[in-house]
């Protein structure tokens, strides 16, 4: 090798070696990026909700006395009273919410994906639906079971009469995991009829596709008054599960949590205090009672610590009514259903109903 190209050689050694030396010397691009805070770009759902302006509810449309489109292109039901309370709570208005009918099937895919802010939907609180589906339940509004409803002239009376049947029941619900463990358990053979909603599912019933109905005994109810000929029909006096059903958000939002949880106890705190939507008025101009003057925002802050007013609650009562009036207006004796309370009673009247403190 000459004596130039030896040179040339070093000199490009050098060169390389002064170059790596910079370039460890130097954070990579990479790692400067790593190592910035991230800026996080979510925002509460109330401070969502709050600037949109109204609540999106995902609700029922098909359920009388719970979740039910009227003629009149208005939602009305018990789980729709709900969605009012919380819009009266974050806005003192009960009207500023959307309702967005979902199926069984559509209702934790619209949850998860932000397209509801809260779903209010006769929907059953379970473990699984607590942990693999990013859910968190509110409060359980109402305790239900599962039933059956078939023709009276059928001579089916309980669930062994049902060996060999064909039962409607609707997809991804419980009522359908139900239904296939108490058969299995007890080995009974039966042909299960899926369908997505609850008007293919009754349809299909009606039409003799199938020997029986299946789903909550309050769903039968409200579906039952519907029929053509209510009377023709029955429900078996067998329970089949335990059903309770009430709100639901999302997981990973505290404050909206909060939010919705307190606006349910606030319906049954005020029913255990005898404050009504008629009488509120008067017990917050003469509230002595600590209690009674923290729950309607006359002292403690209490809408505050929410993110809210501190009349939340009472806007809740007056505009929408406490649990009992909630009850009574969708469900109770001067409606077709006369739905007694059952377990859902007030604790102080022997049911299940029962709120924290308000302090």
């Amino acid at each position: 090798m000459s004596r130039k190209l030896i040179v040339l050689f070093a000199v490009l050694i050098v060169s390389v070696l002064v170059i790596s030396a910079c370039a460890s010397a130097a954070p990579a691009p990479a790692e400067q990026k790593a190592s910035e805070p991230a800026q996080s770009t979510t925002q509460s759902t109330l401070d969502v909700v709050k600037a949109r302006g109204k609540l999106i509810c995902g609700s029922n449309q098909a359920v009388p006395g719970f979740g039910f489109l009227q003629t009149d292109g208005s939602f009305a039901g018990f789980d729709i009273d709900f969605c009012k309370a919380l819009s009266a709570a974050i806005f003192g208005d009960p009207s500023k919410v959307e309702y967005r009918p979902l199926s069984a099937k559509q209702r934790f895919t619209a949850l998860q994906a932000g397209e509801i802010d809260v779903l209010i939907r006769n929907t059953t609180w379970t473990l699984t639906r607590d942990t693999e589906l990013g859910a968190n339940f509110a409060p359980t509004t109402f305790y239900d079971g599962q039933g059956i409803t078939v023709r009276r002239d059928s001579g089916v009376n309980t669930l062994e009469d049902l060996a060999g049947a064909s039962i409607c029941v609707a997809s991804g619900t419980t009522t359908e995991l139900n239904l296939a463990d108490q058969m299995a358990s007890r080995g009974i053979a039966y042909t299960p009829v899926v369908f997505e909603t609850a008007d293919e599912t009754t349809s299909a019933y009606l039409d003799g596709r199938c020997d029986a109905y299946t789903t909550d005994k309050s769903g039968l109810v409200a579906r039952m008054s519907l029929f053509p000929n209510p009377q023709d029909h029955k429900i078996l006096e067998e329970t089949l599960s335990k059903e309770p059903l009430g709100p639901v958000v999302r997981q990973g939002d505290d404050q909206w949590f909060d939010v919705v949880k307190w606006t349910v106890f606030a319906t049954f705190t005020g029913e255990e205090m005898g404050i009504t939507s008629q009488n509120v008025d008067d017990a917050k101009a003469n509230a002595k009672d600590p209690n009674v003057r923290k729950l309607l925002g006359l002292e403690g802050d209490m809408g505050q610590k929410l993110g809210l007013s501190n009349d939340w609650a009472y806007n809740i009562i007056k505009m929408v009514g406490n649990y009992a009036e909630i009850y009574n207006r969708n469900l109770g004796p001067d409606t077709v259903f006369n739905l007694a309370r059952g377990l859902n009673a007030s604790w102080v009247d022997g049911g299940l109903l029962y709120a924290p403190p308000i302090r």
